[in-house]
């Protein structure tokens, strides 16, 4: 439910409702808006009784929200959220561009292509530390030995660093080395991992699962909004089809259905969500062109030596190239890189 305030209503009045919400059980969260305060209701798990909060000074209107994601969705939260991370504004007017290697490399290899993507014009660096992997015997990642080197490249370069935390107590390691965690597509669902995410302090990025529809993307992100982190950041990396000829289908669709019904940034990934190197490129300018907010690319100084997914990693060269290119249909779109 959303109470809507007259905008005549004092602070006084706006606490008064809060306070109501409360000694029902529920959750209040006071939208401050231009003209008029909303106040979100969560915790219900039926419609709320709304005859207390109507006769209440000040409430103009209730909005009973149909949509499972509240928090999430446009009707408690109108406008568009931008995720702040010092200078670093995902879901503004400047599109972002996130790019390094799928795992974390040895220092030397990983600063190479940091200063890369940095020189490329992109904002924060990924790899991945830990790496849940669809086969045991695959590379895992370097741990926290990886962590300490994406810690370096921040120091040496002033990316900013994004890196996939795996269950609840590794998000704490992760939360002390990096600007952004990431919950990836394994984890979408991993419902403890979102919880802790959600009393985080740090920006979260989540990956929509592999066969997971967007309404239960946006549910994820409920999870952590619901537990007080609002820094929360979606991605949309292509889910499984029947079609052969790609790793993942890239649903393009999902990043404007997103926009129309959340509030949230979205990015895409079109390293995984092609799993070919070849398509990287093209399909990095389509998600621009359909409204992302940003690309998350695996690249590589020598791509076919990369740790993990070698395949869908694209040259430093290339991750140049796609940055000019974007640049140039965010500016039709009224945008910046």
């Amino acid at each position: 439910m959303l109470v809507v305030m007259k905008s005549s209503a004092s602070v006084e009045m706006v606490d008064a409702v809060v306070k109501a919400v409360a000694d029902m059980g529920l959750k209040a969260h006071p939208i401050p808006g231009a003209n008029r305060t909303a106040i979100g209701i969560t915790g219900n798990k039926a419609q709320v009784n709304d005859s207390q909060l109507r006769a209440l000074a000040g409430v103009e209107d209730l909005v009973h929200v149909t949509a499972p994601y509240k928090l999430v969705g446009r009707d408690f939260h109108p406008q568009s959220s931008e995720v702040v991370i010092d200078d670093v504004v995902i879901g503004g007017k400047e599109i972002v561009l996130m790019g390094g290697p799928c795992s974390v490399e040895p220092l030397e290899i990983t600063l190479e292509i940091a200063k890369a993507v940095k020189n490329a014009g992109g904002k924060v660096f990924r790899g991945g530390a830990f790496k849940p992997r669809t086969s045991p015997y695959s590379f895992q990642g370097l741990g926290e030995e990886g962590l300490k080197i994406l810690a370096q490249v921040r120091q040496e370069t002033g990316l900013k660093i994004i890196t996939e935390a795996i269950d609840p107590e590794n998000l704490k390691l992760v939360a002390e080395y990096t600007d952004i965690i990431q919950i990836g597509a394994r984890n979408m669902q991993n419902f403890s991992l979102l919880k802790a995410a959600g009393k985080s302090d740090k920006a979260v990025m989540i990956k929509r699962g592999m066969s997971s529809t967007v309404d239960e993307l946006l549910m994820a992100a409920e999870y952590v909004l619901a537990g007080g982190n609002e820094r929360v950041i979606l991605c949309e990396r292509g889910v499984r089809t029947f079609a052969a000829h790609t790793r993942n289908t890239l649903d393009l669709s999902a990043i404007p259905y997103v926009k129309a019904r959340s509030h949230l940034p979205i990015i895409a990934d079109p390293s995984h969500g092609t799993g070919v190197r070849e398509m990287v490129a093209a399909l990095s300018r389509a998600s621009i062109a359909v409204g992302a907010d940003g690309l998350i690319l695996e690249t590589h100084i020598q791509p076919d030596k990369a740790l993990s997914d070698a395949f869908q990693t694209i040259t430093t060269e290339e991750f140049s190239s796609v940055a000019k290119e974007s640049a140039e249909i965010a500016h039709i779109m009224g945008r910046k890189l």
